[in-house]
């Protein structure tokens, strides 16, 4: 199916016709007699021709067509209202009919869809990873942009899998691991012997029995060392000296070519002491040398042994890394949490990441995985890495995974061919997390769905109610509301500096920080959905105040006032929304009205007909013209006449705020008309009287907050078989005082979020790759 734009409302059970409707016995006669005027095979407004739906079979093949004529007779926006109109009975004989034939809906037995396997988006794989592992910085930052689907960049048949993006992911994988992993890890300081004859050097030497190495003339014996960390070491030498002249030996200590430190190496009679620095390293490899640095020769010495200055070096050591530069970071202890006493490494291993896949994948892992993932322990022990690089290399092949980067509800082959069933309760956590938190579970959902108790009701509302307490849920109010209100696009938005010079970066920043924090409001104080249309308060700072015109607020901090206008308050008049929705040199009514008809009351008009020449702007011979005057010399083209009477009024009725949302009274030298007639016939002025009435119409907003929100939670399209979920989910809204809570528990408790149809196994593992 098609998307859906929403439903209309449900046909009251004393309003449905008493007898069966016919298509061309009862529906055709009132088409006829009031659309074919306009949707004939002569006018064809619009593209659209009703009279060549000569009969039952041809409707079928256009479902599309007849759920607008549906929503469009129920909400009175068709016939136009200079056009005679049909009666109640005569418009409910047209929903019902199109209700019962062709989107047949059995809220006894209802369909919950199914819904594409899902790929994390950007969003979700950046929170997920900072929810697993806890580093800092945002991995899928080079990623290429989602696609958007039902105005939402979650929604699983949109989100494919390009090609550079599984390169994206390789790389991402190594990156994190190696920022959250140390795989050098020191329980504490490790002693490095070196026996002196099994050193390279550049000193001729002699090796004497035991492993020492005798040198007579200048030059060095070294050791190649790994230090694991940045801290301090003790460079160590076994040594004697056989003196010969005035002087006693001498040993330097040469550390990547540089003296750190000399010492006189007494004869100690064949009896070698220690000597030793301690400095501070770097991590790395590095090269230790002991040198013998003043050789003496006296040719007239009579006593062989005396003939000549000797240093002898029994070894060398490294002793580190002590008081090392940090501590293990959060991210290594918590993937390395603590082992239990006497456990070996392929245990400790097999615990470690057993513990990271069932998180990573957000499900128990088998045995299976388990063994498949500590091959990558094992060959790494076997090529000389430790064991914290062993277990690095499998976790970086979990984070490529399609169990991690996919949220997969896979039906077992009993649950294939549409048959209905109820998530598990891991399944369910998932979707409750990426929905409210636009990341994973945590271990507060996880213990529940390991317990089984997820999908009881009671301890569901009690998960809910302590998610959105919690600080991610300003996810839902960023993903969610960003996308909805569009303010998203904010980012991309340049009105013209000469038009609007008030306009910089920190106002861009201010306008969405007040929208965002306006939703958190109502989703934290649990407010009703209707302080979006109209509230008495807001958040700003002094920017922001001083574009309002709200005095006493000083600073960048935001603050929540006490709207005293009444022209200010709700969506409507902020001005992230009325930037959002204005051309980058003035505003636009049609945008603005658009906007209201698709975010607020769930009546989007259809994509404008191709070819219509754009609005002349007012220069030339079009100065003395005012931009409502312009419009409606621009809504004389018939074919554009019907849907700009829905959408021109409404973005009237908010004229007086300019294209960055500040107040005005006139537009350059024309006084400001807000005044505006909608088709059903309402008139207003200005955006007092305009959000009354869609204050009038709550239960339009809530039907299409509704579909919004479930469409986001879901993460698809809704189709027909959902507006019994829809209708229930709205009911229990309006019982409870349109409450910002009970949306969500509607949502969270509705059929199509805790079921699934079942689906081929081909079906439902399929990724799309482009």
């Amino acid at each position: 199916m098609s998307p859906r734009s929403g439903w209309a409302a449900p046909i009251a059970e004393n309003q449905k016709p008493a007898a069966p409707v016919r298509f061309e016995e009862d529906v055709k006669p009132i088409l006829a007699q009031y659309c074919y005027g306009c949707h004939g095979e002569k006018k064809k407004k619009g593209d659209l021709s009703l009279e060549a739906f000569a009969n039952e079979s041809l409707v079928k093949k256009a479902p599309d067509v007849w759920e607008k004529v549906m929503k469009n007779v129920s909400t009175r926006e068709m016939p136009p209202e200079q056009k005679p109109q049909p009666t109640v009975e005569q418009r409910n004989i047209i929903m019902a009919w199109i209700t019962e034939n062709l989107f047949p809906c059995d809220c006894e037995r209802p369909d919950p869809g199914r819904v594409t396997i899902h790929r994390l988006n950007r969003v979700e794989y950046n929170n997920t990873i900072r929810d697993l592992i806890g580093v800092d910085f945002q991995p899928a930052a080079d990623f290429p942009s989602d696609d958007v689907g039902y105005g939402f960049d979650n929604i699983g048949d949109v989100l494919s899998m390009p090609t550079i993006l599984l390169e994206k992911y390789l790389a991402a994988a190594e990156k994190i691991l190696n920022d959250a992993v140390v795989t050098e890890v020191n329980t504490g300081p490790k002693t490095l012997d070196f026996k002196a004859a099994d050193l390279d050097g550049t000193a001729p030497g002699v090796a004497l029995n035991g492993g020492a190495r005798l040198l007579r003339k200048a030059g060095n014996i070294y050791a190649t060392v790994k230090f694991p960390k940045d801290g301090e070491y003790v460079l160590r030498a076994s040594a004697y000296g056989e003196q010969s002249g005035p002087d006693p030996a001498r040993m330097a200590f040469i550390l990547d070519g540089e003296t750190v430190s000399t010492f006189d190496v007494a004869n100690e009679k064949r009896n070698p002491r220690d000597f030793e620095i301690k400095l501070h390293a770097k991590p790395g490899l590095h090269r230790f040398a002991a040198a013998f640095i003043n050789e003496y020769a006296n040719e007239n010495e009579k006593s062989l042994q005396k003939r000549d200055r000797k240093l002898v070096i029994d070894h060398l050591e490294v002793d580190g890394p002590y008081h090392a530069g940090a501590e293990l970071p959060e991210t290594h202890n918590r993937i390395f949490f603590p082992r239990r006493s006497g456990e070996s490494n392929v245990e400790y291993g097999r615990d470690v990441i057993a513990r990271f896949a069932a998180r990573a994948y957000r499900r128990p892992v088998t045995p299976d995985e388990i063994e498949r993932l500590m091959r990558f322990v094992l060959f790494a022990s076997r090529q000389g890495d430790s064991f914290e690089k062993g277990v690095q290399l499998a976790l970086e092949t979990v984070l490529i995974s399609p169990n991690f980067l996919f949220r997969g509800e896979i039906n077992r082959p009993s649950q294939t061919l549409n048959r209905i069933r109820h998530l598990n309760d891991f399944e369910l956590a998932s979707r409750l997390s990426y929905f409210l938190w636009s990341s994973m579970p945590d271990a507060a959902l996880f213990e529940s769905a390991r317990l089984g108790v997820l999908h009881q009701r009671r301890e569901l509302e009690q998960q809910v109610q302590r998610m959105l307490r919690d600080p991610k849920s300003a996810a839902l109010v960023e993903n969610f509301g960003g996308q909805w209100l569009q303010i998203r696009n904010l980012s991309r938005i340049a009105p013209d500096k000469r038009q609007f010079p008030k306009f910089n970066e920190s106002l861009r920043d201010a306008m969405r920080t007040e929208t965002e924090m306006f939703l958190g409001a109502i989703l934290r104080e649990d407010r009703s959905i209707l302080d979006m249309l109209d509230a008495d308060y807001t958040f700003v700072n002094a920017p922001l105040a001083r574009l309002y015109g709200i005095e006493g607020v000083q600073g960048d901090e935001f603050q929540r006032v006490t709207l005293n206008s009444k022209e200010r308050g709700g969506l409507l008049t902020q001005a992230s929304i009325l930037t959002v929705t204005s051309n980058p040199t003035r505003t636009s009514p049609v945008k603005r009205g658009r906007w209201v008809l698709d975010n607020i009351l769930g009546t989007p008009p259809p994509p404008p007909p191709p070819d219509v020449p754009p609005l002349k702007e007012s220069s030339g011979d079009f100065a003395n013209e005012s931009l409502r005057q312009r419009m409606e010399k621009h809504r004389e083209n018939a074919s554009c006449a019907s849907c700009h009477a829905r959408m021109d009024p409404l973005g009237f009725g908010l004229e007086n705020f300019d294209g960055i949302g500040a107040w005005r009274s006139k537009d350059g030298k024309f006084a400001i008309d807000a005044s505006g007639i909608l088709p059903d016939g309402c008139s207003f002025s200005g955006p007092v009287e305009l959000k009354r009435i869609l204050l009038a119409r709550k239960e339009d907003f809530s039907r299409c907050l509704t579909e919004k929100m479930l469409t986001y939670a879901l993460g698809r399209g809704l189709e027909y078989y959902d507006k019994c979920a829809v209708e229930s989910i709205c009911r229990e809204l309006q019982n409870d005082d349109y409450r910002f809570s009970r949306l969500i528990a509607g949502i969270v408790e509705s059929i199509p979020f805790q079921m699934r149809k079942g689906e081929s196994e081909q079906n439902g593992t399929q990724v799309a790759v482009k």
